[in-house]
């Protein structure tokens, strides 16, 4: 009896979904999808610097010439507190117990600044002062949440419209939306590395360089849905 229970529930079961299947495609609808992108410049962009006493054979400590970045990334407008951060200490220990010699130390730290022309200035800056070593971390767009959102809306905009043109020869109406699918795929907020695609281009002036122009690579942001409408 029981058993027997148990099949008839699960008939029910399968009948209705099938049944609301079935009613979702008997009614006539219209399918279609649309997909919108756009290009941004980053606004955060992470430069790694790293400082060591190996560069200067010793002669100049790291805190001196961690000094003299401060000073320079100071001048330059950029606030230390909120944009530049310790990343990693390291002292070659090893080294100085085997062969008795002085303890060549590094330090590495990140800084992010907010537009193209400002690391332009930073990457010219530390050269001038010793400090070469600064490579690009990554790139990113700070109000990506923001962009998504209107990106979404205007490819639901763009799907409608489609399908208003499709139904516009028949003399047939747009109903509503009985469907939505978000298709977009947002892996990548930005690019690391050299995928960010610094260039820097310098320029003489007063026998010191100057940086003249600089670019990253901007960051597309794409969205795409699948909508269907009912036909009226």
């Amino acid at each position: 009896m029981k058993k027997i229970l148990f099949l008839l529930a699960t008939f029910l079961v399968v009948a209705n979904s099938f049944s609301q299947v079935k009613n979702f495609i008997d009614q006539p609808y219209i399918e279609t999808k649309a997909k919108v992108d756009t290009l941004v410049s980053p606004d955060r962009i992470y430069l790694q610097i790293l400082i060591t006493e190996k560069d200067t054979k010793g002669k100049i400590s790291v805190e001196e010439l961690e000094n003299k970045m401060a000073n320079k990334l100071t001048s330059l407008g950029i606030d230390l507190k909120k944009q530049l951060t310790l990343s990693d200490v390291a002292s070659n220990f090893k080294k100085y117990f085997l062969r008795r010699q002085d303890i060549l130390k590094s330090k590495a730290y990140q800084l992010v600044v907010y537009n193209a022309q400002s690391a332009g200035r930073v990457i010219v800056g530390l050269e001038a002062i010793g400090v070469s070593n600064v490579q690009l971390f990554k790139t990113e767009y700070s109000k990506m949440d923001d962009l998504k959102l209107a990106l979404k809306s205007k490819a639901i905009v763009q799907a409608k419209k489609q399908a208003e043109a499709l139904l516009q020869p028949l003399n047939q109406q747009l109903g509503s939306a009985i469907y939505i699918s978000d298709l977009s795929n947002y892996n990548n907020y930005g690019y690391q590395g050299r995928a960010a695609g610094l260039k820097v281009a310098y320029a003489v002036k007063s026998e010191s360089f100057e940086p003249i122009d600089i670019d990253f690579k901007k960051i597309k942001i794409q969205s795409e849905v699948n909508i269907k409408f009912k036909i009226e």
